[in-house]
């Protein structure tokens, strides 16, 4: 059997079918003999078209080494299996060969196809349909039960991206992330107007594209300026809005608020006059908009010094 292989190739249920990297392809049109255990996999039916013969079900250890002696010269032998390979072929297979009574021929393990992108999320969607259905927890909460953990989990994603950290961000933006699908199954639920995860992205690819003619479009973009004025002007016309403060959420904290005012003014071309008052909010408030106006988030700003305070604090209890 000298020269003689068995190739396990791994693929995924969740690639597009039909969508196998070019060494699979290449090796499955070269094997000898080809199985694959899943009679319903994706992949199939393109291998069929694509001319080559696909046994159904997956020999044990033994068989494939027989399979593999059948030639005068080296023979290929290949099996379709799942994205984590196959742990009970591949340990009889070492058992024939730690016994020494059995010639084994090479045994190689080759990506077949990878997962595209987003194929993870498809997972978070199973995994919260189950959580929703059989958690006593989960199956009870409403939109506005879950309201505060939305904005508890923003907070916590700021903290992250300001200090730097990206393991910490990675696992924010998770909890961000299962915010969004958690509400939108619940939304599924509803009996009157009810709405899926995929009605949540399609909104979006829709208001992505629309925003971005530049991209999607005739439209020319040369300048990040360019692109905010195509962006102010695409919004306006979805929202269609009657003042620049619409849509500004009025229950933000003060200094996000104030800065987001003066960025609707400023964008507007208005020409407004700060209220005037007595006392420590007409002071935040001007402070608020003037670094709104040298391009300062003055939220992160007084963040960033609230922590140095902070260790002051704890510098000065030790």
């Amino acid at each position: 059997m000298d020269n003689s292989r068995i190739v396990l190739v791994t693929t995924s249920h969740r690639v597009a079918p039909g969508l196998l990297s070019w060494s699979a392809w290449s090796l499955l049109r070269g094997a000898d003999r080809v199985w694959c255990g899943d009679p319903a996999h994706p992949q199939l039916p393109y291998l069929r078209e694509a001319g080559i013969e696909v046994e159904i079900g997956v020999p044990d250890a033994h068989a494939l080494v027989a399979a593999c002696a059948e030639g005068a010269a080296g023979v290929t032998v290949a099996v379709l299996v799942g994205g984590e390979g196959d742990r009970a072929l591949t340990d009889g297979l070492a058992r024939l060969a730690g016994s020494g009574r059995t010639s084994v021929p090479d045994l190689e393990l080759l990506p077949g196809s990878y997962d595209l992108p987003g194929a993870r999320m498809l997972d978070l969607v199973q995994v919260m349909d189950r959580i929703r259905e059989e958690c006593p927890w989960s199956s009870v909460p409403t939109h506005k039960d879950l309201a505060r953990y939305a904005i508890e989990e923003a907070y916590e994603l700021v903290e992250a991206i300001e200090r730097g950290d990206r393991e910490e961000l990675r696992e924010e933006l998770g909890d961000v992330l299962l915010q969004v699908v958690f509400h939108a199954r619940i939304a599924e639920e509803d009996p009157e107007e009810p709405f899926s995860v995929d009605d949540v992205a399609a909104t979006i690819v829709e208001k992505l594209i629309h925003r971005h003619p530049h991209v999607f479009g005739d439209e020319r973009a040369e300048t990040p300026e360019d692109v905010r004025r195509i962006w102010l002007r695409t919004k306006a016309e979805e929202k269609r809005r009657g003042s620049v403060t619409d849509g500004v959420p009025l229950g933000q904290p003060g200094l996000a608020l104030a800065a987001k005012l003066a960025s609707r003014v400023r964008s507007g071309g208005l020409d407004v006059a700060l209220p005037t008052g007595r006392g420590v909010g007409y002071e935040l408030l001007a402070l608020a908009v003037a670094a709104e106006a040298e391009g300062i988030d003055p939220e992160a700003a007084l963040r960033s010094a609230a922590r140095a305070y902070y260790d002051t604090i704890r510098a000065s209890e030790s």
